[in-house]
């Protein structure tokens, strides 16, 4: 893995980690349809911070199996580490 591929991932996991520990609490609680909205805003800022890094730039991403663009690269992984947090976070708030 290269460091910019787990910088992505780094980035993601923070921006989940803060809005499931902190804005989505805070904001949303147990609505599933303010929860979705936040939810494209933040991945939105994941794909902005990355794609103002990387749009352009032809670089590839190795995801697995096949090689991506940052946008698919950041979204997949975003869902990745997305997954397990919305699904503890809807069972502690019972959405």
């Amino acid at each position: 893995m290269e460091n910019s591929e787990l910088a992505i991932i780094v980035l993601n996991l923070i921006i989940v980690l803060v809005a499931y520990l902190s804005v989505y609490p805070k904001l949303a609680g147990s609505s599933f349809n303010k929860i979705s909205l936040y939810d494209v805003l933040a991945s939105g800022l994941a794909l902005g911070i990355v794609g103002l890094q990387f749009w352009g730039t032809g670089y590839e991403f190795n995801l697995l199996i096949i090689k991506v663009n940052w946008f698919w690269y950041t979204l997949v992984t975003y869902g990745v580490v997305e997954i397990p947090v919305m699904l503890w976070y809807f069972k502690k708030n019972k959405v």
